[in-house]
């Protein structure tokens, strides 16, 4: 840096921040800005600028640049229901990828390792079988928010001026399925946008807690997030009275998505125009190339499609945060000392250690738990033995497995095989690299094992082959098409360590690695293994000999014992995972196979489901006498594990989701209208296997009357509730008060019933505690008014509850809300947006133009809209903004209840974003008084609004 650097105001610490900021910016030059805009912001040596780069991954552990401290997965911290604890952990990660700025070079790139933290996940879990079901905290908005905005405190710090690390809310908007991500459209009408999509992502922006937000894959109401006005609208709306901007950055490689593959822009210029002025500031595209993202920028300046301000904006984003982050105050930083030694260090253990164990969650107990001390323990199942890291933990620095914790000699209970070929040579690992080739089938009971392979079965047909004789897996290598066993477990973006053994016409098997999906040959010359046939009819058929059984080994386990501890579940990087949706909720065949053998000969069984996501374990249910689940909780989860099976702490874990049913039929994934469709126990229909908020404790509590101070209040008023809980049980332990609400009196669809507070207690035997709940009635009892487009509490009862879960209340208490019956909704010379509907049939929500706006549209041709309470009165036309993109016409209906009020055609304007005004006059029908109305579209068109004048 020079020495006149030095002096510039933009390094003065006592300007005001947004002085520094626009100092540095007046100093960079046109190509320097447009530079900024990517994710790999370079140097500027002129002025001492350092590079920049945008997020390391933190959604529970530093991931992806060596062995750090790694703790529950967030649907994990989920279920601890904890604030405190969740900040805890947030800030352990804060500091160590403090350590990893200061002391270690990234593992891409140059310059230093991202103080931006790419999490928390607050995406709902809406659909469980969500690939990246994982990463979030919960299904309930209230719930996930409030962890959250735990999470972004410990992460940022308490400083009032700097931040300790930076973080970033993932992902914006309505994001809950992997399959098609890229292209699917998530259809959200203003209700359930309002009321559970953004209600998740508010708070932490809203209280300045989060720094800054990262845009979905997906489309909502079909158009690309990276281009949603909610951007501005919602999200720099609510940041505002915090004083500081959110910083957007875009997810990787969907800048170039918006034209291919999603084709929304005819050109990327144009694309990167129109994300930068709806508000991203950050383009994650190309990887450490940034001349792409450059150039494409630039074309659209030359082509007037941008401005220079629509580029200082977002450079004045990530200036801000950079400032704030104390690059440019190293010796006022209060940060700028932490040392190495931070990470994994004995208190961040012992803190991964109290969240794996807080997070265990039992689901069943009829009093096989906690473990008798003299009772002889198995484990045993193909998780028994191992922890799995999923794509975004960090890497274990050590690993206490469920086997490790329970001090006992795990049994996978998997097969262990050998392949052999026709001439009698068997498939071997050879070499400190575990090469597989063809060799001489060995004596199976010889020690080396060089030619047999332990098989996991995950379902679906997707195996993994992990060598007896090097311990690590089979894996495919890109050089050359060869396979090594050589993995400590499957991994990386591409999951190259899966195969498939498929039945050839001869009754031999062929061997497919599911990455490429090509099949095994042997090289003539060296016999080595290499997955290069394009067809099953060139490839090596192979004969599979079981040489020790799994299922057997696991019964004569569970023989020799008195209790059985059984680990199932799922490896987190196959058959459900970033780009990969769950086909279903039950446990992989094999896997629930063994679960019933072990049960016939030891029926005192423990059910230990560690897991990614809820599984349908019915069957376990009825013929179990305990089933626990934990999260892949990280380093500590045998350990931790163990304290809770045993009774050396209680039970505190409750599901942050609902476990559905295996024969509960679930909505389709990409159903996204939680109230039409049925999610979450708001509103789902059919009583669930574990409600949410389920969980068991090792002791009892009572709940005493629910007390409300008023029992009447206004719509604005306040809402204060007291309750005593008493452990009325012989040992200490922990109770999470939920209290829910519900509208007895609604003229909408109501949630069947809503989280309104909650409350963790660690109570002694004998001990009691009295809680108090302060509510705005505004937070608790609101709703989204379509007809106001605004939060509004009707008059009318309502119902508090307490509760152990949302199937289990306990104590409830009914207040009054006081004040005027909503008025009929007013449409005369007031447009009556089509997506403010209050019910619809067959009917998904459409962009009505590329930049703002919604409109409808009907399903396969048909669909019908209802607005409830409509005032026609004085009614006499109506115009109706319409689209229509095929030749010919369309069919739109308009009742007043079962009145018909009008038909109109609906002309092809051959392109969905060209509007038209259609008219009609419905003064013959005479619409006068308050009816229900319903639209009625038959034929491929959209509707955007309807506009009714005298």
């Amino acid at each position: 840096m020079s020495t006149a650097a030095v002096t510039l105001p933009f390094r003065d610490p006592g300007l005001p921040l947004a002085e520094r900021v626009e100092d540095l910016l007046s100093r960079l030059t046109l190509e320097e800005r447009i530079a900024m805009l990517h994710q790999y912001s370079p140097a500027i040596p002129r002025l001492g600028v350092a590079e920049f780069r945008t997020g390391t991954e933190t959604l529970h552990g530093v991931s992806w640049l060596g062995e750090a401290t790694t703790f529950p997965q967030a649907v994990g911290l989920g279920a601890t229901w904890d604030e405190d604890l969740v900040r805890e952990v947030a800030a352990a990660i804060s500091v160590e990828q403090r350590a990893f700025h200061h002391h270690r070079p990234p593992v891409i790139g140059t310059g230093r390792n991202s103080l931006q933290g790419w999490a928390p996940v607050v995406n709902l879990l809406r659909d469980p079988r969500w690939g990246r079901n994982e990463e979030g905290y919960s299904e309930d908005p209230l719930l996930s928010a409030r962890l959250g905005t735990a999470f972004c405190r410990g992460m940022t710090g308490d400083h009032p001026t700097y931040l300790r690390t930076a973080p970033v809310l993932k992902h914006f908007l309505a994001y809950n399925n992997e399959d098609d991500r890229c292209t699917t459209s998530s259809a959200i009408r203003p209700r359930v946008l309002h009321e559970y999509d953004l209600a998740a992502f508010r708070p932490a922006i809203a209280t300045g807690a989060a720094t800054g937000v990262m845009a979905a894959y997906n489309l909502v109401n079909g158009r690309p997030c990276h281009v949603s006005p909610l951007l501005e609208q919602e999200l720099r709306r609510w940041a505002e009275p915090t004083g500081h901007e959110l910083f957007v950055v875009s997810d990787a490689e969907a800048p170039s998505n918006l034209v291919d593959p999603e084709h929304y822009f005819d050109d990327h210029a144009a694309s990167h125009a129109a994300a930068l002025k709806a508000g991203i500031d950050s383009f994650t595209d190309h990887g450490e190339d940034s001349a792409v993202t450059i150039g494409r920028i630039t074309a659209a300046l030359e082509r007037g499609l941008l401005t220079q301000d629509d580029i200082d904006r977002a450079v004045r984003r990530q200036l801000s945060i950079r400032f704030r982050l104390g690059e440019f105050d190293p010796d006022l930083d209060p940060y700028a000392g932490i040392g190495w030694d931070v990470v994994n260090s004995p208190a961040h253990q012992a803190l991964a250690l109290r969240a794996a164990t807080e997070q265990v969650v039992l689901l069943k107990n009829t009093g096989l738990l906690p473990l008798a001390p003299e009772r002889r323990i198995a484990v045993v199942g193909p998780l028994a033995c191992t922890l799995f890291e999923d794509w975004y933990s960090g890497t274990h620095p050590y690993r206490f497995t469920v086997s490790d914790g329970l001090g006992v000699e795990g049994v996978e209970g998997v097969d262990r095989i050998v392949l052999r070929t026709a001439d009698g040579q068997a498939v071997t690992a050879v070499g400190e690299d575990g090469l597989l080739v063809l060799g001489p089938a060995q004596d199976t009971d010889a020690a080396a094992q060089f030619d047999l392979f332990d098989l996991f079965d995950w379902d679906l047909g997707v195996l993994t082959l992990r060598s007896a004789a090097t311990g690590r897996y089979a894996s495919l290598r890109d050089a050359d098409q060869r396979v090594t066993a050589n993995r400590d477990q499957p991994g990386d973006w591409f999951v190259r360590e899966t195969f498939h053994l498929e039945p050839a016409t001869d009754g031999t098997e062929v061997l497919r690695n599911q990455f490429t999906g090509r099949y095994a040959q042997a090289d003539p010359a060296t016999g080595e293994l290499t997955m290069t046939a394009d067809t099953p009819e060139q490839a090596l058929r192979f004969t599979r000999t079981t040489v020790r059984d799994g299922i057997i080994s696991a019964v004569a386990a569970a023989q020799a014992a008195d209790v059985t501890i059984v680990v199932l579940g799922n490896d987190p990087h196959i058959n459900g995972r970033e780009t990969q949706d769950r086909a279903g909720l039950r446990l992989p065949p094999q896997q629930d196979r063994l679960l019933r053998e072990v049960a016939a000969v030891r029926p005192d069984t423990v059910l230990v489901v560690m897991s990614s996501y809820p599984y349908a374990v019915n069957w376990a249910d009825q013929h179990l006498p305990a089933i626990v689940w934990t999260s892949h909780a990280g380093q500590e989860t045998g350990r931790a594990l163990a304290a809770v099976l045993r009774g050396d702490t209680d039970a505190t874990g409750r599901l942050p989701q609902t476990w559905y049913r295996s024969d509960d039929e679930l909505p389709a994934p990409l159903d996204y209208d939680i109230i039409k469709a049925g999610w979450t126990y708001q509103y789902h229909r059919t009583a669930p296997l574990y409600p949410f908020g389920h969980g068991l404790s090792y002791t009892t509590f009572d709940h005493g009357e629910l007390k409300l101070r008023h029992t009447e209040l206004d719509a604005d008023g306040e809402i204060t509730a007291t309750l005593t809980v008493t452990n009325t049980g012989t040992r200490p332990g922990t109770e999470t008060v939920q209290l829910y609400t519900r509208h007895l009196d609604a003229r909408y669809h109501a949630p069947q019933l809503r989280l309104a507070a909650y409350r963790k207690v660690r109570l002694a035997a004998g001990e009691t505690t009295e809680l108090d709940f302060t509510l705005p009635a505004t937070d608790a009892l609101a709703h989204w008014d379509v007809a106001t487009s605004a939060f509004t509490v009707h008059p009318g009862r309502y119902e508090l509850i307490t509760a152990r879960s949302a199937g289990r209340p306990v104590r409830s208490a009914t207040l009054t809300v006081t004040g005027p019956a909503p008025e009929p909704r007013r449409v005369l010379e007031v447009p009556l947006h089509a997506a403010d509907f209050d019910d619809h049939e067959n009917i998904t929500l459409v962009d009505a133009t590329p930049t703002h706006g919604d409109a409808v549209t009907p399903v396969a041709d048909h669909g019908e809209l209802l607005f409830r309470d409509v005032d026609l009165t004085g009614a006499g036309s109506v115009a109706l903004q319409v689209s229509r993109t095929a030749p010919g016409t369309a069919q739109l209906q308009l009742r007043a209840g079962d009145r018909l009020l009008t038909t109109v055609t609906v002309p092809s304007t051959g392109d969905r974003h060209t509007w038209t005004t259609v008219l009609a006059d419905v003064t013959e029908h005479q619409p006068t008084g308050v009816h229900d109305l319903r639209v009625i579209l038959t034929g491929e068109q959209r509707l955007t609004t309807l506009a009714f004048t005298p």
